[in-house]
């Protein structure tokens, strides 16, 4: 694909392909590795994974809208243009630093299984289907949605402009149509592919094969359903979602065709205002959110790290790599045994994330070669694909915000006249016995999408995420350090050749005895594959699957704010 020229006109900085102003070689390739220049604005930021939603982020806070607003406006935007990671049938979670109060907020926008569908129940239909675990199609893994309930929690607290203005660029766009971009066309394609060789009840191919097809890349794509349920919620609120004419829709169709989601449930969803957990790294107080998500595997990760010196190991070193893989494999162990809902299971925080933990773990990790095992940890108990997209606006504020479907397209279930498709998060339960993300209605599942949030000496530094279920610990780890230890730009930070471990203990799968998969881009698969085998790591190739990362950063030095993209997608930094 040509690279786009870096535009700044009419006061707007955009940059969706530009070559970067000055190269950054790769010190182990000698190759160069920033694909374009960071974005660079005075008043406000906005980045997201589709142009358009990018955009529309941007106009919203020309014409005087919060960060939040320019959020809210974009996560609307990409649930259309890109429901092969978002949409209003799924979940949300959120970080915002609040300039007026010089404070972060965090929001679980999270929702929860169906209260009908008890453990004894979800383990007869299992059995009519004769499987032992929760499939990723169809009615059973759907859980509340808990997006639109997030926007508007978001909006009360943080908003400045009407919901019907926030959304008027989104239902525009649904109404006339949007040209469909490049790698979420070969998305959607996939989607399609997949619900036509499992139909399932509902609309879902009428909402997004209308012609019997994904739509193709530059194809203008129309979504009148989608439409109408946002002018919806514009003119009724959330409760036109939770309680009103969505809710019965919803409800008649679960009813009708053997789902459990009830307009109970749906009634009962709330979102939590939780107050978002750090650890200091190098210096830097690195955020997320606590369980039922992951990010604090990110937290226990960097933890393990600060007790080696990987700036003078080197960026992309075997040593480095290593250490991380190793960190990796560490705080999975501790994920998949005590990450869950914390309204169901006494989850020992602060131990994990104690530095006297960390070294404890780090003690455990050998240099000269990979571990085929950990085991979980005992740390002291006191009393999964998605978006993600940052905004900052003049006044100071900047929100971190994730949101997804869970995989790809969802459930495949689309209530028909509504224009969305569910998320299938429900699939995340276990059903082990006694364990704490075991399946249990009314319960929130364990959960992937962990927005990110850094800031220095208690002021705002960085907003960031990467996007890509169990890889987003992962990459938010090698965000952090590429930026901290290795003196990267925000950049180039994210355009530097990832690594990512598959293979550790899950809710799903046994305790990790082979040492799991490492796989690597090829700028690392060529220089440093050869010296981790000989440490006993497994390495196998791909073409994909490193995530996607969105970030802004405050420069206070000269006052203006920084955006970066992922390269990888489809996306764009912009300001103005």
């Amino acid at each position: 694909m040509k690279p786009l020229p870096l535009l700044v006109a009419a006061g707007f900085a955009w940059a969706c392909g530009a070559p970067a102003a000055t190269a950054q070689v790769d010190r182990v390739t000698g190759e160069p590795f920033a694909t374009r220049s960071e974005v660079i604005a005075r008043h406000g930021m906005v980045c997201t994974s589709q142009p358009l939603a990018t955009q529309i982020g941007v106009d919203v806070l020309q014409a005087g809208g919060s960060a939040v607003d320019a959020a809210i406006a974009a996560n609307a935007a990409l649930g259309l243009m890109e429901p092969v990671g978002c949409g209003i049938g799924g979940d949300l979670f959120a970080i915002v630093w609040s300039a007026k109060e010089k404070r972060l907020f965090g929001l679980n926008g999270s929702g929860r299984s169906p209260r009908a569908l008890t453990l004894e129940v979800l383990q007869a239909e299992l059995a009519k289907l004769g499987r032992t675990t929760i499939p990723s199609r169809g009615l059973l893994p759907i859980s509340v949605p808990g997006a639109v309930d997030g926007w508007f929690e978001l909006h009360a607290k943080f908003g400045k402009l009407p919901m019907s203005a926030v959304l008027a660029p989104a239902i525009r766009y649904a109404t006339e149509g949007f040209p469909v971009s490049e790698l979420i066309a070969s998305y959607w394609a996939s989607g399609v592919r997949q619900a036509q060789r499992d139909p399932l009840p509902g609309a879902f191919l009428e909402v997004f094969a209308p012609s019997g097809r994904a739509p193709e890349c530059g194809e203008l794509f129309r979504n009148p359903a989608l439409a109408a349920t946002y002018a919806l919620l514009a003119e009724q609120g959330r409760d036109a979602y939770y309680r009103g004419p969505i809710a019965q829709q919803i409800d008649a169709f679960m009813r009708a065709n053997g789902g459990w989601l009830r307009a109970e449930d749906l009634a009962a969803h709330t979102s939590t205002w939780v107050e978002p957990v750090a650890v200091n790294y190098r210096g830097y107080d690195v955020w997320e959110l606590p369980p039922n998500g992951q990010g604090i595997a990110a937290l226990q990760m960097l933890n393990v790290l600060e007790g080696f010196d990987l700036k003078a190991m080197g960026r992309g070193s075997a040593d480095a790599v290593h250490v991380m893989l190793e960190a990796k494999k560490l705080a999975f162990e501790d994920r998949a045994k005590w990450y869950a809902d914390p309204a169901f299971a006494q989850i020992p925080l602060a131990g994990l994330l104690s530095k006297e933990y960390a070294a404890q773990r780090r003690a455990l990790l050998a240099m000269e070669r990979a571990a085929p095992a950990y085991d979980a940890g005992h740390p002291p108990l006191e009393q999964g694909d998605t978006i993600y997209l940052a905004t900052a606006d003049r006044d100071g504020n900047m929100v971190s915000l994730i949101q997804s479907n869970y995989r790809g397209m969802g459930s495949g279930i689309a209530v028909p006249g509504l224009g969305f498709g569910f998320q299938d998060r429900g699939e995340m339960f276990t059903l082990q016995p006694g364990h704490a993300n075991g399946y249990a209605p009314g319960k929130r599942p364990f959960h992937t999408i962990i927005p990110a949030f850094i800031t220095k000496d208690g002021a705002p530094w960085m907003a960031f995420g990467v996007m890509g279920g169990a890889m987003q610990p992962q990459g938010h780890v090698q965000i952090v350090t590429n930026r901290i230890d290795f003196g990267l730009g925000l950049q180039a930070a994210g355009d530097a050749a990832r690594w990512q471990h598959s293979g550790s203990t899950d809710y799903d799968t046994p305790r990790m005895t082979s040492g799991g998969v490492v796989h690597l881009e090829s700028a690392l698969r060529r220089t440093i594959g050869a010296e981790l085998e000989k440490r006993g790591h497994v390495l196998k190739d791909d073409r994909g699957g490193f995530g996607g990362y969105q970030a802004i950063e405050w420069d206070a030095k000269h006052g203006v704010w920084r955006g970066a993209s992922e390269s990888r997608k489809d996306g764009c930094a912009a300001g103005y």
